[in-house]
């Protein structure tokens, strides 16, 4: 087999990635013209006057978003329809000439003060695609058209997280296909938002490749570049008129960066996956989904095989008509986040002792995964399956293992098993894959042990791991 696996463990994240990783868990709202015309996709026909919440609270958003634990929300400013949520100088198929605050308001500005006030990261979606715009298919007039648009959300919210993008191209009214100028659109961007991530359709975030919330069995985050060529996005996403393709993931390729799936590559790239999933079977709201927003079980499964399978994981929560998120939804979220506290309540692993069969030097110590700091273990280099031990100090009871391994130095380590001590023996408990950013090991029920050993089976030069957090689900609280 070749050895591409040593080129593609000395790629590392940008400082932006690693900030998007870190949020981890965050919100998208779909809202717009469609919330009012029951549409997913719209034609940009719609007179403006349709857009008319009654009741609209961008604060109840926030805070039925921060409820269920999430930390950054991203609004779809202007969806395929057109029609902007703010009041653009470029066209009037906007706020400006709807109903909504007598033709004086702007949806983003109240959902980004919103944000900041409940300390939510603020994102935005802007769709290349617009059926409405009449220079749409015209080639350079509408990119001009879209880059204006572009810096004046760039440039009027304050800072951004994350500009999420699609590759949704659809026929201009003359016929003709918009050829996106890609590479302009991303000089705007890193030009006005330095910081921000580019997801989906851009350099810093890829799509996962379903709509369904699934993971593959081992995530990698350093992938071939080709990967994030547009016209292979596009051409593998935003299939609305397929919907059995996009809620489910049989269709999707399962192994990006194994050793097997990389060995005649040559170049690769740090790019991260998202999940990113609606509460409800739809993206916007319809009425006739109240009965069917996710169950929190299923939620659930969804957070454990994203967040805690090497992704983050965008949640949909589309408010409706009045301008609210529903109060089905609201309290879904709330018992979502009360549940999330339940699960992981208290770090078992405080106060307790940790070493391991080699260490680096002695700042890579085995010590270093249980502090709250930048400092990460490390075991020699010539050590081909070394272990790390865990020690509570007394026989503990716990369900679930958090790890994360050091990505700054890149994604290495391809397997581990994880085993506690039952008197003079180690029995295993868990065989998993990778860890990158974050792997939660939830396990099917509670163990009692003093000590637990993680032993990674496979790494590509270099195991790391930068923190290791131990929990007992709280069934009182």
């Amino acid at each position: 087999m070749s050895d591409s696996y040593k080129i593609a463990a000395k790629v590392v994240p940008s400082e932006r990635q690693l900030k998007w990783q870190e949020v981890e868990f965050y919100a998208f709202c779909h809202f717009g013209m469609n919330t009012f015309t029951g549409k997913e996709w719209g034609d940009g026909q719609t007179p403006p006057e349709v857009f008319h919440p009654t009741d609209f609270d961008a604060e109840q958003w926030a805070k039925a978003v921060k409820s269920a634990g999430m930390r950054g929300l991203i609004l779809t400013c202007k969806h395929h329809d057109g029609f902007c949520l703010w009041p653009s100088a470029y066209t009037e198929y906007s706020v400006k000439n709807s109903p909504f605050r007598d033709g004086q308001g702007d949806v983003v500005r109240e959902v980004a003060d919103a944000c900041k006030k409940y300390g939510l990261k603020f994102g935005v979606y802007l769709s290349p695609w617009d059926r409405h715009e009449p220079t749409y298919g015209q080639g350079e007039p509408y990119n001009t058209y879209y880059k204006n648009q572009l810096r004046e959300l760039l440039t009027n919210y304050g800072e951004l997280f994350c500009i999420w993008l699609d590759g949704a191209c659809g026929e201009g009214k003359n016929g003709k296909k918009q050829k996106y100028d890609w590479q302009s659109y991303y000089a705007v961007m890193r030009e006005l938002q330095p910081n921000a991530a580019i997801c989906v359709s851009g350099p810093d975030v890829r799509w996962i490749g379903n709509e369904a919330g699934v993971c593959r069995k081992a995530e990698w985050s350093v992938v071939p570049s080709w990967l994030s060529i547009n016209e292979y996005v596009a051409e593998h996403s935003q299939k609305a008129d397929d919907k059995k393709f996009a809620k489910t993931h049989n269709a999707m390729v399962l192994d990006l960066g194994s050793r097997k799936a990389i060995a005649n590559e040559t170049d690769f790239i740090w790019y991260p996956a998202e999940v990113d999933v609606s509460i409800r079977p739809g993206w916007f709201y319809h009425a006739a989904e109240d009965g069917k927003v996710k169950s929190l079980d299923k939620l659930y499964k969804i957070y454990l095989n994203s967040v805690g399978g090497n992704a983050s994981l965008l949640l949909n929560i589309p408010p409706d008509k009045t301008g609210r998120i529903p109060q089905v939804d609201a309290l879904t979220l709330d018992a979502f986040g009360r549940m999330l506290g339940r699960e992981f309540p208290v770090d078992l692993l405080q106060g307790a002792r940790a070493c391991a069969t080699s260490e680096l030097d002695s700042e890579h110590s085995a010590s270093s995964v249980l502090e709250e700091n930048t400092s990460f273990w490390q075991s020699a280099l010539d050590e081909e399956c070394p272990e790390l031990v865990l020690d509570f100090g007394t026989e503990t009871a716990f369900d679930s293992l958090i790890l994360q391994e050091n990505i700054r130095t890149g994604q290495q380590i391809e397997a581990f098993d994880v085993a506690i001590q039952k008197g003079n023996r180690w029995k295993r408990i868990g065989k998993y894959t990778i860890i990158g950013y974050k792997r939660i090991c939830r396990f099917k029920k509670t163990y009692r042990t003093r000590k637990i050993r993680i032993r990674i089976r496979s790494h590509r030069g270099m195991a790391t791991i930068l923190r290791v957090s131990a929990y007992k689900r709280n069934e009182l609280a």
